[in-house]
């Protein structure tokens, strides 16, 4: 019988390990169109790269990207940009599907 102490807990950001697969994970994650889950993946992405540097390369303090970047945050459209940016990625706009 498997014991609740053997399992894992399953975090995404274990497997964010290049940016090919941090690009087509956020690519997934915008085609939801869902602001909360791109703040939060974008926080999965911050701690597979590591916050304290990410906060260095988009001028941000740390706290305030903890803040922001987590399930119940709410970045500015200008943190998306720099931690984007700080990541090597960029915002691609894409028509819709009808």
């Amino acid at each position: 019988m498997i014991q609740m102490a053997d399992l894992k807990i399953f975090d995404v950001a274990d497997y964010l390990d290049s940016e090919e697969k941090i690009a087509e994970y956020l690519t997934v994650v915008l085609e939801d169109n869902d602001p909360t889950l791109l703040a939060a993946a974008l926080g999965d992405v911050d701690r597979a790269r590591g916050m304290t540097q990410l906060a260095r390369d988009t001028g941000l303090a740390r706290e305030a990207l903890y803040r922001s970047l987590c399930a119940t945050g709410n970045p500015s459209y200008a943190t998306v940009v720099k931690v984007m940016q700080a990541l090597g990625l960029k915002l691609v706009p894409q028509p819709l599907a009808r």
